[in-house]
């Protein structure tokens, strides 16, 4: 394990410094801060590093931690884990990050690590979280958390038997055109909810004439690839954490283009869906219908969007924006095919204000996960949660495999 510990500086301060009866009593003046050591698996691939890295966990250190209802503060320290130990000391380099190893076991084995962030690729995740519940680490993991329903299930199981925290990235829920659509719903602004349509995806280039701008193995089956197992987790907990728990889903999946080239210029076989079109029956009687794919050239205001209608209003929120049209200022239209249309619907809906202040979502779902390990609250968003992400992509798959409508189990820890 790579490590840099300047305490001979640190100690020499110290000594300089407590003797002074006048900087001791400001020292004894300070808010608490404990450090938080987390193991961070996988940081070099494009998530890992960008959101979770970057704009989460080194945010967080760079502003003094986060303040606890009681005064006190948590502040985090990181240990960067990978394949390659020259990449590591490049990164840990670049950001001022003192420890990194190419050694999992040594990083699980040492107690000042109290928390294991898994960033890896799905087929190298499950592994990976075993290993961290046999050390006793708190788990906090992107999804999905494993490659089966059962296997994510199990997960959940043996984090429960042991006691041990877990949390898993519910990300887009922290989307700011999300939160203001979960503020429409908690005010009754649309009545009884009738349906949900949302829009995912655009055109990720073959890689032939136009390098591609997501990964290869993202279109290999074998390699833990396709559009289904990626987004419908996510699809998962905005339907259940927005309007009702998904209790039946028919999928049709297509691997559009067959043929793609890889990293380095050579053509492969695209083994996994490119695009799946799914149909989402919700509790309470809620029909969602989400297309998600990557063969579609965008045509619409941001590359993911909602469109909700219930009996007393209508929203269209993406990323950011969020509009509204309610059933008062809703037109009346008639269908004539013999005259054009002159009437501008887009003018009869009204751009929904920004009344909150809207941070990254990764740092606001990791700030939450932090707090409430210190505080010993309960985290809904665990691996339980994950198991039901990753058992709706497997009834996704199996309805398109059979061409028909697959209820979903229900999953316990009992």
């Amino acid at each position: 394990m790579n490590q840099h510990h300047p305490t001979e500086s640190r100690t020499t301060m110290s000594e300089t410094t407590t003797l002074a009866p006048a900087a001791a009593a400001a020292s004894d003046s300070r808010p608490q801060v404990r450090e938080i050591g987390i193991i961070m698996n996988g940081v070099s691939g494009r998530m890992g590093y960008r959101q979770h890295l970057v704009r989460s966990i080194l945010a967080i250190r760079d502003q003094g931690g986060i303040e606890l209802p009681d005064g006190s503060r948590v502040t985090v320290k990181p240990i960067l884990v990978g394949r390659s130990a020259a990449k590591l000391a490049e990164l840990a380099a670049k950001h001022g990050i003192e420890d990194y190893t190419s050694d999992l076991d040594a990083a699980l084995a040492d107690p000042r690590w109290e928390i294991y962030a898994d960033f890896l690729v799905t087929k190298a995740r499950s592994s990976a979280l075993r290993k961290a519940i046999a050390a006793g680490k708190t788990i906090y993991t992107e999804k999905p958390t494993a490659e089966t329903a059962d296997e994510a299930l199990e997960l959940a199981k043996l984090a429960d038997a042991a006691g041990i925290k877990t949390g898993v990235v519910h990300d887009k829920l922290y989307l700011p055109g999300l939160q203001k659509l979960k503020r429409l719903i908690d005010s009754g602004f649309f009545g009884r909810i009738l349906s949900v349509r949302g829009e995912f995806g655009y055109w990720v280039f073959e890689g032939d004439w136009q390098p591609a701008q997501r990964p290869s193995w993202n279109y290999r089956v074998e390699d833990g690839g396709g559009i289904i197992v990626d987004m419908f987790p996510h699809w998962n907990y905005v339907l259940e954490n927005l309007f009702g728990k998904v209790e039946t889903v028919y999928a049709q999946a297509a691997t559009h283009i067959p043929t793609r080239w890889d990293e380095s210029g050579d053509p492969y076989e695209a083994t996994a869906e490119d695009a799946a079109y799914g149909i989402f029956e919700l509790e309470g009687g809620t029909i969602a219908q989400i297309n998600s794919s990557w063969t579609v050239r965008v045509n619409r205001d941001e590359l993911v969007e909602f469109h909700v209608d219930g009996t007393h209003g209508s929203a269209v929120v993406g990323l950011f924006g969020a509009k509204i049209q309610h059933r008062n200022a809703t037109p009346k239209p008639v269908w004539n095919p013999d005259l054009a249309d002159d009437h501008d619907y887009d003018a009869d809906w009204a751009e929904l204000p920004v009344n909150d202040v809207f941070q990254n979502g990764f740092r606001q779902q990791w700030e939450e996960f932090l707090t409430s390990y210190v505080l010993g609250t309960p985290y809904e968003f665990d691996l339980l949660s994950g198991a039901r992400g990753v058992l709706l992509a497997e009834a996704g798959l199996e309805s398109s495999r059979e061409g028909r409508k697959i209820a979903l189990r229900t999953l316990t820890l009992e």
